[in-house]
Parts: structure tokens; sequence; C-alpha cells
């Protein structure tokens, strides 16, 4: 049984090295949002270990170098010569730090049921190492009471209390790869603790490094608000996805009827249609919360219809080629099509959920050739993708656009020269209104097609 040592001096001490910026703080899981939340700790002057089983990340890192786009090489190289950024893949490095950040994984299984093993796995991982004093905080998006029904109380089975011998809060992460304006630094942090002294000891942590940080009165309220953030997105690009398919219908530009109403300066935002959606948040995290009040007899109907929308998409997509090849009389199958991007997002190289690789798999069903370019995806690995084969990136070049018997933009990367693609493709699906104004032989989602 562990001894226990007065809260008020364990909590006092880590507030002092907080403060003073001596503590040795850590971050397991280095992927978009723990890096950048490590080169921020960094760069605050504390001290910062990451933890990670990818060895290539380690030693990436060690080298000096960056494998995030939104992360420049130049910090990574500036803090690990400094000796304030490290990477390992033992974790008995944790029993040398005073806090520790969960950044990992939170998939949903293929029933959208939450997938936590990698939190699981990151708990235990320092339930091992753990010791008074240390701060615990965790990232990774989840439903309410995950911090309080499954981290709690595995981190309490060796005998230390949470808000007592060690502290424990969650602390939504908010990160938008390929944003240039809000980074790790100046996006509000959320953050709620078991206790009030664990609120304020992550609030210490976090102001450090970040320009604003928000309370709230537990773990629950932190967990919930991620969930309202993604779901508040993902139920109105639903909805702004099936207005594009009725604009489809009735031969209405969903693209102009937005840009319209975002004229009004009050009550509406404007949010844009598109094949699906992709990325580690949004397609998930609506689930975790719609999952969570089925416990409670609850059924969250917004949440499954939009992810019912959503999830239709890229078929509609699909649908929308089929449609274009057949006013050219050819048909899906035989056809070559290629796709212009797979990560799921403008100028990232992210394919994680992305809608391309599920437009691409239709595809593939119904007899096309398909092929696709993308400059920050250069390879498809078959396990990654519902075609389970390996794929790599086409050049893109007049040729292969002219032999293509449609051409489908699924991701708006600003390198596109789209001039060149409308001089030289035959035929192109344009889900993202990337082409303005658009020729008769370009077809797009959610408007009806140019005349001649």
């Amino acid at each position: 049984m562990a001894t226990s040592v007065p809260t008020e001096t364990l909590s006092a001490a880590l507030e002092r090295k907080l403060t003073e910026r001596t503590a040795r703080v850590g971050v397991i899981g280095l992927g978009y949002v723990g890096l950048p939340l490590a080169v921020e700790l960094a760069r605050a002057g504390f001290t910062a270990v990451g933890v990670d089983l990818d060895a290539r990340k380690v030693a990436t890192l060690n080298r000096g170098e960056s494998y995030i786009p939104d992360v420049p090489t130049s910090d990574v190289a500036e803090f690990s010569r400094a000796g304030r950024l490290l990477a390992f893949t033992d974790a008995a490095v944790i029993q040398t730090l005073d806090t520790i950040n969960i950044c990992v994984p939170t998939p949903l299984r293929k029933t959208k049921d939450p997938d936590l093993s990698y939190v699981v796995a990151a708990v235990e991982m320092v339930a091992k190492h753990l010791r008074p004093g240390h701060l615990v905080i965790l990232e990774s998006t989840t439903y309410p009471g995950t911090t309080d029904e499954v981290v709690k109380p595995i981190l309490e089975r060796g005998g230390l209390v949470a808000g007592r011998d060690f502290f424990l809060a969650f602390s939504p992460e908010r990160v938008d790869p390929g944003n240039p304006h809000f980074t790790t630094r100046n996006v509000p942090k959320v953050v709620g603790g078991t206790t009030p002294t664990c609120t304020r000891l992550a609030k210490t942590l976090y102001s450090a490094s970040i320009e604003k940080v928000v309370e709230v009165s537990s773990t629950r309220v932190a967990e919930m608000v991620k969930l309202l953030e993604n779901t508040f997105r993902a139920v109105n690009i639903g909805l702004v996805n099936e207005l594009a398919m009725m604009c489809d219908r009735l031969g209405l530009s969903v693209w102009e009827v937005v840009d319209a109403a975002a004229t009004k300066p009050f009550g509406f935002m404007p949010f844009y249609p598109g094949p699906g959606l992709g990325g580690h948040c949004i397609p998930i995290d609506p689930f975790y919360l719609s999952w969570k009040v089925k416990e409670v007899g609850f059924e969250a109907r917004f949440i499954e219809l939009a992810g019912h929308v959503n999830g239709a998409m890229p078929h509609h997509v699909a649908d929308k080629v089929t449609d274009a090849l057949n006013s050219h009389a050819k048909s899906v199958r035989g056809s070559t099509i290629l796709m212009l991007g797979l990560a799921y997002k403008r100028d990232i190289d992210d394919i994680r959920e992305s809608p391309a690789l599920d437009v691409m798999a239709v595809l593939m069903q119904k007899g096309a050739r398909v092929l696709y370019h993308d400059p920050y995806a250069l390879r498809l690995a078959a396990r990654d993708w519902p075609g389970n084969v390996d794929m790599e990136s086409s050049p893109l070049t007049d040729a292969t656009l002219a032999e293509a018997d449609c051409v489908v933009i699924i991701t708006d990367h600003k390198v596109f020269d789209y001039g060149q693609i409308v001089r030289h493709a035959r035929l192109v699906v344009d889900t993202r209104n990337a082409i303005k104004p658009a020729p008769s032989h370009v077809f797009k989602l959610g408007a009806p097609v140019a005349k001649s």
C-alpha cells in the first residue's frame, strides 16, 4: 500500500515547479496533438519529454526533425539541441516526470462503439510508474465519464488516490491541422479536474504555454465540451450536405445559396458541403456522445441523422461521377478515374477517415480503374483503406489529366493548378467548388451543370 503524503505538500511542490519551469513535463503520443503540445511546453522553458511506441517518430525527433507539417523542423531542432525536447520509446522515463499528458487516438469500432484501447494502454503504462505528486491529464477525445470511470480506477490500483496523492484532469485537444491562424498556443484550453486542486494545477501547467485557459467544474464537463464542439460541426455539415443534394434535384447551386445567406450579419454561420467527413474528430466524436447517452435511455436523433447523411456523401459523389460519365456516353465500368486529393482536408497529409478513400472504394467496386494524385500523400497502404490495395500518387501532368475519363476533385489543395485541370481534363467532378466559374464539362456537387 502506497504511503500518503499530505496533499498540500504535494500540490505546493508541484505548483512551485510549474511556476519556476523546473518541472519535467511528459506527453504520451507524439502525433498531431501531442507533438505540437510538447513543442509549446519546451518553448515555455520546460524540459518536455515525449513517449511514443513508434521508434521512427522518436528517432526523427531526437535527430531534431519534425514529421508534422504544423510543427517546423527549426523549432524541433532548437529545443532538441537545448535539451528541452526529448523523446523515448521506453515508458520507464515516466518515473522521472512531474506531469503526463495523454494524447492518444480514440477511434470507433466498426459497430460505432468507442474504442478506448489506446487510452487504456497508455493509462496502464502510466499506472506502472505513477508516484505521489504526479499530474496526469487526459487529452484524448472521449465520452463524459471516461476520466472518472476508466482512467481514475486504473491509476488508483496501486493505492494512490486521485486528488490526494496524485492529480488528475481532463483537457480536450482542439487541434485544427493545417490552420496557420489557430495553433496550440492561441486556442483557449478547457480544463476540468477531479478536484479543485487538480484543476488549478492543470491550469498552471497550461498557462505557461497557452494564452488562455478556461476552467470548468469537472472532468465530465470538459469531456462534454469537446463533444459539443464537434457535434455542432457534424450536424451543421450534415444539414448543408442534405441541402446540396436538394439543390442537385432543384437545379440550384448550393454554393451560391450559402454564400448569399452568409451576408446576413447575425443568426447565420456558413457551412459548406463536401464529399463526406474526414479526420480524427468530426466523423467520430458525435458517436461517442450518442453511444454514451444510450446508457441513460436517450436517443440522440440529430446526431444519428447527421451521421447517416454525412456517411452517404461518398456514395452521392460516386453517383455524381456516374451521371457525369453517362452524359459523355460512358460507363463507370472500365473508365479511368483520377482522384485529386487523398487527405481529408486542404493542404495537410492526414488521410484518417478521409472521404476520398470511400469514394475510391465505391468506384472500384463499380468496375472503374481508379488513380489518385496528392502531393501530401504519396503512398496509400492497402491496410489504410477499404480498397485494400497498395497505391502510389500518380503524376499530375497534362497527359495524365487528358487520359482520364473523369477527374474528381476531392481535396482542394492550393498547389493544384485548376486552370490546367480545366484545360486538359475531358470531364471534371468538383466536390469542393474549387473551379469558379465552371465550364460545361465541370460537374459540381450541389449545382446544375453550366450550359455550353
